[in-house]
């Protein structure tokens, strides 16, 4: 079946159901394949939970006209969704970047709810299934979209361009990630470089001009645009001529109070986050500079700033009976590492602990960049540190106390020496599990 025909069908069931264990009745089931189960499998039982349709790509499971045969399941939702957004006329936010991209996309959002009718990313779906999921859940009463799109390996920020087909552009930074599949920082940069590859071939039309927002401050970002020619380019920051807004930070103990200005505006504004982190301070001037360049009032921005709570454990502020908790372990690399360790130094506490955690996906370069980690944590003004995974473990200085090889050892070590009155930077990779180590402080 021809993408049209498909989408015909999707127009009298905007649902997409991909998991048979919560199908919504009258929806259009989507039998994905992934590394230990064939979906195509379960198209019947997604039948008789209520689906209206399920779109295999298995001859052998085709039992009545309500199972669809394509040549490929995930190709046909990445086309399904692909056809969906050009029928969209709307504002679409699409951004990437090592750090802060989930952040930045939930901050931007916060600001362009408080005008428009907005759908964002949920949680992390931020691939190869979850951005063309997104895109098949706008509507025509929503008057803008934020997506976000992660990768591992190059060209997948290209496969998500074409399919989000984002109007507005924005890469938050570009560091030490996935390192393993991207094949080191300048492979880091060509990949998240893809999303200004798209923006630069595809100038847009008059009413839908393709925009990129670059960071004034970021060399990185501003050397890759540079290498490029937009249709329109938007700058932001702390510094640099002709921004549509410029901040500054005012306060970081540990919520972040900053103070921006339009333009070349005499008018400043101040706004208290609830935010943690002084690298936050450009995720929020990201967020600014959108809303200001959709037609955002000052105080419609302000409210999207000061109401937005982070979560799910990215520069998350924990208060515990005598501590307070900064949990960012939803992930970590090196880049990130060091403005969280940066940060902690830097926050007014009467004392402050490192709790950091094995990064992932490091390849080669484990060893140099959980030294490198070591080393900044070392330098850094705090009153004790704690190093777990087996990759710290490896990197101790000889006679070290504070490396611990598993979380276990460290909860046994914890519960006999307790930590109180204390400010608490907790981070590492999502697969080291330092959840497991909040209980311990309250």
């Amino acid at each position: 079946m021809i993408t049209e025909q498909l989408y015909q069908l999707f127009l009298q069931h905007p649902v997409i159901s991909t998991d048979t264990r919560r199908i919504a009745p009258g929806s259009m089931f989507f039998a994905l394949k992934g590394d230990k189960f064939d979906a195509n499998k379960f198209a019947e039982q997604a039948i008789a939970s209520g689906a209206a349709y399920a779109v295999i790509d298995n001859a052998a499971y085709k039992i009545s006209e309500q199972y669809i045969l394509v040549d490929d399941v995930l190709e046909a939702l990445q086309d399904l969704a692909r056809y969906h957004r050009k029928q969209l006329n709307i504002p679409v936010v699409g951004l990437t970047g090592t750090n802060g991209k989930t952040t930045t996309k939930e901050l931007i959002n916060a600001v362009l709810s408080q005008h428009f009718n907005t759908q964002a990313t949920q949680g992390n779906l931020n691939n190869h299934i979850g951005v063309p999921l997104t895109i098949l859940t706008i509507n025509s009463t929503h008057e803008a979209a934020v997506i976000e799109m992660g990768a591992n390996h190059q060209l997948e920020i290209e496969l998500l361009s074409s399919i989000a087909q984002p109007t507005l552009g924005l890469i938050t930074n570009v560091g030490k990630a996935h390192l393993e599949g991207f094949g080191g920082i300048e492979g880091v940069k060509k990949a998240k470089g893809e999303l200004y590859d798209y923006l630069a071939i595809h100038p847009g039309v008059e009413r839908e001009l393709r925009t990129v927002f670059i960071n004034h401050d970021d060399n990185t970002l501003l050397t890759m645009a540079g290498a490029r020619s937009f249709e329109n380019v938007v700058y932001y920051g702390t510094q640099g001529e002709g921004n549509i807004i410029t901040g500054k930070l005012i306060e970081n103990s540990p919520h972040l109070t900053l103070e921006w200005t339009k333009g070349d505006a005499a008018e400043s504004y101040t706004v208290k986050s609830q935010l943690t982190g002084v690298y936050n301070l450009d995720n929020i001037l990201a967020a600014i500079s959108i809303g200001t360049y959709l037609g955002l009032s000052a105080d419609e921005i302000n409210k999207g700033i000061a109401e937005y709570q982070p979560k799910n454990n990215r520069s998350q502020i924990v208060q515990t009976g005598t501590n307070t908790l900064i949990c960012d372990y939803y992930n970590a690399n090196p880049s990130s590492m060091f403005v969280a360790i940066d940060n902690i130094g830097k926050i007014t506490a009467d004392r402050k602990v490192l709790i950091l955690g094995d990064m992932f996906e490091m390849g080669d370069e484990a060893a140099a960049e959980h030294k490198a980690v070591i080393d900044k944590a070392m330098d850094t003004p705090v009153d004790e540190r704690i190093f777990i995974g087996p990759d710290f473990y490896s990197q101790a200085p000889q006679g070290h106390e504070g490396f611990y090889k598993t979380v276990e050892d460290v909860i046994v070590a914890l519960q006999a020496k307790q930590i109180k009155n204390s400010t608490i930077l907790i981070k590492g990779s999502r697969g080291m599990a330092l959840e497991r180590l909040v209980e311990l402080f309250g």
